[in-house]
């Protein structure tokens, strides 16, 4: 308001309004270009990939009573697994395929839902699992002690050592992965601490351990799951992930 009221007098006032306005100017520029030099890198984010949604392999005959998903704040890893199923299946086959997992997970063992929050088959399609919502931070059942904060994702089938794991399925694992934690600009490469919620995991309740971001299920607890073959798969999983999200190498 200073400035545009000295702006209107002649003389050495009029002079010291255009000092002031030039003054003004730097000060703005100087603080664009701060903010420029302190202002975060570009968040690395994937695009989400084609997900099938829960409803297109839930049933009425099927669905049982079940309470409100649970949620945590955000996913910051992911932890793969294998379904230790047939892989000879036909990929238009698997919806009746993830509703024997289903019925199983939710029946003999008694969980309140499937405990993994997607399942990608053979042929690369990804389906939604646990309930609540294929872009929110599900609280899942798929890695005792390490369901907190992170996703998992089960391959279809089963991948020990020897067994050939179909590109198409660790293609969209990645680009699963890659999506996901890149909701927290989480790097597929790195490692990230988690706390451990269950002694009956690979860490006694309360203990805080380092585990890659992309990790599989054995390295939380004691499985051979994902599997020998998809295990050895996890090292090229991680950097496809990564480049999707445009990492550098």
């Amino acid at each position: 308001m200073l400035v545009v009221l000295l702006g209107c007098v002649p003389g050495l006032a009029a002079a010291l309004a255009l000092v002031l306005c030039a003054r003004g100017v730097e000060d703005v520029v100087g603080t664009a270009v701060r903010a420029e030099a302190v202002r975060p890198a570009a968040e690395h984010r994937a695009p989400r990939p084609h997900i099938v949604p829960r409803s297109a392999w839930m049933d009425d005959d099927t669905r049982r009573a079940q309470p409100p998903p649970r949620y945590d704040d955000q996913v910051v890893a992911v932890f793969v697994h294998h379904t230790d199923s047939p892989n000879g299946y036909d990929c238009a086959d698997v919806p009746r395929i993830i509703r024997y997992l289903y019925t199983g997970q939710t029946g003999s063992r008694d969980w309140d839902d499937i405990g993994y929050n997607f399942l990608v088959d053979r042929c690369g399609t990804i389906y939604e699992g646990r309930a609540g919502g294929i872009d929110r931070p599900v609280t899942g059942a798929h890695t005792q002690g390490f369901n907190h904060r992170t996703s998992g994702i089960a391959a279809l089938g089963t991948f020990t050592a020897g067994v050939p794991v179909p590109k198409a399925m660790t293609d969209s694992i990645a680009a699963l992965a890659a999506w996901k934690l890149g909701l927290t600009d989480t790097d597929p490469r790195t490692r990230v601490r988690l706390t451990s919620s269950n002694s009956q995991s690979r860490y006694a309740a309360g203990t805080a351990a380092a585990f890659p971001a992309l990790a599989g299920h054995n390295e939380g607890y004691m499985t051979s799951c994902p599997g020998a073959a998809l295990t050895a798969q996890l090292p090229g999983i991680r950097e496809l992930a990564a480049r999707l999200q445009g990492r550098t190498p």
